[in-house]
């Protein structure tokens, strides 16, 4: 009897699986690299990734993620800084477990494309909980409704406000160990910096959610409902807010007659501070220089993502590969930054990041 309810059991939860699209993660990387070895310390990349049943159509996870949890969930940070970059321009730093001890672990965290304190208190709150961390949220220029008296933003963010981001933090945490996590198009800010750094890197490893690689063929691949609409976000979020601001911009008419994110790329050059597409593309994108990255990283991509596309990893598959130090998961299912999980829809990629942290930390 016990046999036959068991049996009855496995079938349910294979047929459930079916429906939902449960199955293990792909795993890219150098059979004899570093990375590999966290095939066996984490778990979750032996086991299946099962959806919140509920939400395993990618739009429908991605709408939850986007509308409900974002909405739904309250983070009290720490403190807010406002941090005077050299040329006038101004970022910020939202903290959360300011007060941990200064030998704490930190988490330098890169938001989204309109990202703010607000729309990342899930990721950070999850991040905090896992790790018991602190974590400080990098806001790029005009995020978070942050002054903006210099003319000058980048989608992406910049290298080199980051770079005194970071001085700003390790001026503070001289003692605290530091670890850096990029959501969508904070992977590009991320995983750019990196390539830059290469062996100079303050960070001890690096974890990319849902990067799209090559950020002119990325925007390419999405999806045109999200493309459209993601460039409406834009122009709220850092054109018309800021107008006296750009009211000397000579490309501004051109930028606001773009309707994609893919022609918003192509024209927003002079107002990251470039002469040129080109020249902007060559300074920014991350896919120039990501084999030049030398420390540990683990990239996740959904292959439902409608944003940041799975095809976009293809032309990479090979040369990360052959990387010692990088391994890329990818799931069937999880749509974009969403990755929920249990019929309490709980963020399946928050844990994995966090794991993969921790086992960092603990290794020489």
């Amino acid at each position: 009897m016990k046999f036959m309810i068991n049996k009855i059991t496995q079938l349910a939860q294979e047929l459930l699986d079916h429906v939902i699209g449960a199955e293990l993660p792909t795993l890219y990387f150098s059979p004899r690299g570093e990375a590999r070895r966290m095939r066996d310390i984490l778990p979750q990349l032996k086991q299946k990734y099962r959806p919140t049943p509920w939400l395993s159509n990618a739009h429908l996870h991605l709408m939850y993620f986007d509308l409900i949890k974002q909405k739904n969930i309250h983070l009290k940070y720490d403190a807010i800084e406002h941090l005077d970059m050299p040329d006038g321009g101004i970022t910020g730093i939202a903290w959360y477990g300011l007060d941990l001890p200064q030998t704490t672990p930190t988490i330098v965290l890169m938001h989204t494309l309109t990202g703010t304190p607000e729309s990342m208190c899930e990721l950070v709150r999850d991040l905090h909980q896992y790790t018991g961390w602190r974590i400080a949220l990098c806001l790029r220029r005009g995020h978070a409704n942050l002054p903006m008296p210099v003319p000058k933003i980048s989608i992406f963010g910049s290298t080199e406000d980051l770079r005194q981001q970071i001085a700003h933090i390790q001026m503070k945490f001289g003692q605290s160990t530091l670890y850096a996590v990029g959501s969508s198009a904070g992977t590009g800010l991320l995983v750019r910096y990196l390539g830059e750094e290469g062996e100079k890197s303050p960070f001890k490893a690096a974890f990319a959610l849902c990067p799209g690689y090559d950020t002119e063929l990325g925007f390419k691949n999405i999806h045109p409902f999200y493309s459209k609409l993601m460039t409406k976000k834009l122009f709220k979020s850092f054109i018309h807010p800021y107008m006296p601001t750009w009211k000397s911009t000579a490309s501004l008419a051109e930028v606001l007659r773009t309707k994609s994110l893919l022609e918003f790329q192509y024209q927003c050059f002079e107002l990251a501070g470039y002469v040129s597409f080109d020249a902007y593309n060559q300074a920014t994108n991350p896919i120039f220089v990501f084999e030049n990255i030398k420390i540990p990283l683990m990239i996740l991509n959904a292959e439902d993502d409608p944003i940041c596309c799975i095809r976009n990893f293809d032309p990479y598959k090979e040369a990360i590969q052959k990387m010692p130090n990088i391994m890329v998961v990818t799931t069937k299912k999880g749509s974009h930054c969403g990755f929920y999980e249990g019929l309490h829809a709980v963020s399946w990629s928050a844990r994995l990041i966090s794991d993969y942290l921790m086992a960092e930390e603990k290794s020489v």
